[in-house]
């Protein structure tokens, strides 16, 4: 794993600095009252820890497995509700963008611009995103190996903007499986960019049915394991009541066992960094 890697600050917050920062949200934006109260509760939850929190959801889902699958609440009215969680509860947000048109009026209400895993390598995308200037979370693909993601990575840097973070959320594996491969951390790493491991898109079951299933009890286990392994972020979907999601059911974690998640992902990475020389 790389000694070192660029450091940014997003929001107030440090990532790639040697503490790992949480990246925790619901999947997508529902309603005002459900996403700022978990702002609201994640924020408090990090205070605790004393561990950098950005929010994240998305304010629309382009990608459904099925047509009539939830894809948001409207673009305009979601990411208003973004744009309030950033200022009311002064913490920086994420979100994902899908298209070129799109990057415009998202980069005005939040400060990470996501690009979703099955489009990690559209140049026209990932160009517009680093053009903004804000940093840019590229997820990689369930279909490239970590040692391409170079290629993702010299798009965005190609505007002059180096805020890049780039994070792992399992490959593809077989029919309606992911499976992670922990060396793709270190490898992404190698290029030099904060690393994030993304515990819930991992555990996803995708396709098979009107909607994607997932193996929840594994995402303890594989976080713990990218602790031990060392990244500069955690990304975990979260809601209050994960049966009633609209988006991504099956893999939420419930917001009340957030704490737990944090409390032995932190225990972990505190040990690994005791033990490096």
């Amino acid at each position: 794993m790389a000694d070192s890697v660029r450091t940014m600050n997003i929001g107030g917050i440090e990532i790639g600095g040697g503490e790992p920062v949480l990246i925790a949200g619901p999947c997508v934006v529902e309603n005002r009252e459900m996403v700022v109260e978990t702002a609201r509760r994640l924020k408090s939850l990090c205070a605790e820890f004393s561990l950098g929190f950005i929010f994240k959801a998305s304010y629309r889902k382009a990608n459904r497995t099925s047509l009539d699958g939830f894809a948001g609440i409207g673009d305009a009215e979601a990411l208003a509700i973004l744009s309030d969680v950033r200022e009311t509860l002064s913490v920086p947000v994420l979100t994902d963008v899908h298209s070129v048109q799109e990057v415009e009026a998202a980069a005005r209400a939040v400060d990470v611009l996501q690009i979703p895993a099955f489009l990690c390598r559209q140049t026209d995308l990932l160009v517009a995103a680093g053009g903004t200037g804000k940093a840019v979370n590229i997820k990689k693909g369930q279909f490239v190996a970590p040692g391409d993601m170079g290629r993702a990575v010299e798009k965005v840097v190609s505007t002059g903007n180096e805020r890049v973070l780039l994070t792992e959320r399992g490959a593809s594996f077989g029919y309606h499986n992911l499976v992670v491969d922990m060396r793709s951390l270190v490898i992404m790493r190698g290029f030099g960019y904060p690393v994030v491991f993304d515990a819930t898109h991992s555990v996803q079951l995708p396709g098979g049915g009107r909607q994607s299933g997932g193996a929840p009890e594994f995402i303890l286990p594989l976080a713990r394991a990218a602790a031990a392994v060392g990244v500069d972020g955690f990304f975990a979907e979260t809601h209050p009541d994960p049966a009633a999601a609209l988006s991504d059911a099956a893999t939420q974690v419930p917001l009340d066992r957030m704490k737990d998640f944090i409390r032995q992902v932190l225990a972990i990475d505190a040990s690994r960094r005791s033990l490096m020389p």
